[in-house]
């Protein structure tokens, strides 16, 4: 009977006092739990809770395709108040990673993906490794021979590579030519005792069509053998329990995911083709199928399924390497197949949960990159304003990152002046958390945080500056280090933002003067340009005022009398800007937002 919402409440026996607090917690996400409505595109036959699962093979690690199915799988599970079961698939001993199976628990969780039954975590319907389950798909295996729905094949290696290869030179498929399938009972009986041999489904001249939640009604005129031309018979009779007898996939998936009572299976449309398979067996034996939902591959830019060399990483390179939140990667992977109707593509796993229904996309999906990055940003900025996990992963980081990069010596200036470094980290990212990809690109973009600033700028350097001297005619240098030097009145006590704000406001007002609002735009904007420079080399990000914050009274004055030492001659009188060639005259907008970011300081 399938674990409902009610049983974990009440607690099953077999389950330890912390996980039916986790199963209730998780299960407190779905709408029924809320006591909210579906999604309105949940079909009816979903309206109950459903128990889907997720079964990697540890031949490997887990990739983008991979997480994509399993995060399919959890939204299904959890919107309709239902579980996600894990399931390790590791018949093929030979081709094991040792360490696959660890990795692919870490990176599930690190992902936000926690099953609710699974290795770790247990449930009454384990075992859930496939290689602690062999008598049960031996017995499976043994009643489809009984009822003749399977024989028993004797046909060494090497017959069948030499058939295989025989019919691919004809053209024609590489199936089984049935050899075996004629063997009467007693024959294979006594045979089976002293020989090599596997156990092959015998499929039906036709299969029986089924329903997939995706594309509808399949299995149209499909037949499963006919006799080609030269008079060879086609067969895909596939095997079932190889010679050391261990289930293949056709086997084993069926018998799992009946065993385990999986109602609804979300995978990639690589299986659609094997499914009437596995609907053939589920009525040799009498159950009944789970429901199939198949989704499309995974393209890159030319059309190709997508591998290691074109972006289908393991998860691990997009955790490690690329610096990616395990929330941005989660909503990079929902919106790869699945469509929804919100205002914004940016979603935590709990709203996906929340909104979550079947508007899967019918044919492949083409991955672009670029997205991924854009809600990397958004994501950060969601952990900014959450200050809970995802932020503390971002400060790791960038400590991280610090580390290794010694020329970054924040003690150069003492910057810290008496905080500790994670707290003055945590405030660089709380002011430019729009700007953070990586921790790396993050340090590049502020590393006037963490070193002396002009240390090579030559005097008089005014090109330095940048562009937005464009407007630089319009106020005289000797004007605006006067202006900055009144940063000065503002004592230690005061240097908060909202202070530090007003006095800016307060400058701007007596550098302008009455002029008209043109020339007043561009004054403020070269007050705005020359503190940036001054403090930032130019730097973009952080607003004006969250820097004067960040680096402290003291450190902020010194810069500004460093910049203001930059612009005299060598007799200590101030030199002014020349004129701009007027072809250039023209502000840009790239500076823009440092000029007005008083205004949202």
């Amino acid at each position: 009977m399938p674990l409902t919402l009610g049983t974990v409440q009440r607690k099953a026996p077999w389950m330890c006092t912390a996980c039916a607090t986790h199963l209730s917690t998780s299960s407190a996400h779905s709408p029924l739990a809320k006591g909210g409505r579906y999604p309105r595109s949940v079909p009816k036959l979903l309206k109950q809770p459903v128990r889907t699962r997720f079964a990697p093979s540890p031949t490997g690690y887990l990739h983008l395709g991979s997480l994509r199915t399993a995060l399919f799988n959890y939204l299904l599970a959890k919107c309709t108040g239902g579980q996600f079961i894990l399931r390790i698939e590791d018949t093929d001993q030979k081709r094991t990673v040792p360490d696959a199976e660890k990795r692919i628990l870490e990176d599930l969780r690190w992902a936000g993906l926690q099953w609710d039954e699974g290795p770790e975590v247990g449930g009454p319907y384990g075992p859930y490794r496939q290689s602690e389950n062999t008598a049960s798909y031996r017995d499976t295996a043994n009643k489809l021979l009984f009822s003749g729905h399977a024989y028993r094949c004797f046909c060494s290696t090497k017959r069948l590579i030499e058939l295989a290869t025989q019919r691919h030179k004809l053209g024609l498929p590489t199936d089984y030519d049935r050899t075996c399938a004629s063997i009467s009972k007693s024959e294979s009986d006594s045979r089976a005792l002293k020989e090599s041999h596997v156990i092959r489904l015998r499929c039906p001249d036709q299969y029986p069509r089924f329903k997939d939640l995706v594309y509808g009604t399949v299995g149209k005129e499909q037949q499963s053998q006919g006799v080609t031309r030269q008079h060879i018979t086609t067969s895909e009779d596939p095997v079932l329990l190889k010679s050391d007898g261990q289930p293949t996939y056709h086997l084993a998936n069926i018998v799992d995911d009946h065993r385990m009572n999986i109602t609804h299976v979300v995978r990639a449309i690589e299986w659609l083709t094997a499914t009437p398979k596995h609907i053939f067996m589920y009525d040799a034996l009498g159950w009944k199928p789970p429901n199939f939902a198949h989704v499309g591959l995974l393209l890159d830019q030319h059309g190709h399924k997508l591998s290691k060399r074109k972006g289908n990483l393991d998860i691990a390179h997009y955790r490690n390497e690329d610096d990616i939140l395990p929330g941005a990667l989660i909503n990079f992977v929902s919106l790869l197949g699945w469509s929804h109707n919100q205002k914004s593509d940016v979603m935590t796993l709990e709203q996906l949960v929340d909104i979550f229904d079947l508007k899967f996309t019918k044919g492949n999906t083409t991955v672009t990159f670029e997205k991924l990055w854009y809600l990397q940003k958004h994501h950060v900025q969601l952990a900014v304003e959450r200050n809970g996990p995802e932020m503390e992963e971002v400060v790791h980081r960038l400590l991280k990152a610090l580390r290794e990069h010694p020329e970054l010596n924040q003690e150069g200036e003492g910057m810290l002046r008496g905080r500790d470094l994670r707290s003055y980290v945590a405030a660089i990212i709380q002011a430019d958390a729009k700007g953070y990809t990586t921790a790396d690109e993050f340090l590049k973009r502020n590393d006037y945080f963490f070193k002396p600033v002009h240390e090579n700028t030559p005097p008089l350097a005014y090109d330095s500056w940048g562009p937005g001297l464009k407007c630089i005619h319009t106020v005289s240098t000797h004007q605006l280090i006067d202006a900055a030097t009144l940063m000065k009145d503002v004592s230690q006590e005061s240097w908060v933002a909202e202070r530090l704000k007003s006095n800016i406001q307060s400058i701007v007002s007596n550098i302008c003067g009455a002029t008209d609002a043109a020339t007043k735009r561009l004054k403020s904007r070269a007050l705005f340009h020359y503190l940036r420079w001054a403090l930032a080399e130019s730097h973009e990000g952080s607003s004006i005022v969250d820097v004067m914050v960040i680096l402290g009274r003291e450190i902020t004055l010194s810069r500004l009398d460093r910049a203001a030492n930059l612009c005299k001659d060598a007799q200590g009188n101030v030199v002014e800007v020349a004129q701009r060639d007027p072809k250039g005259s023209h502000e840009t907008s790239s500076r823009t937002e440092g000029y007005t970011d008083v205004l949202r300081a």
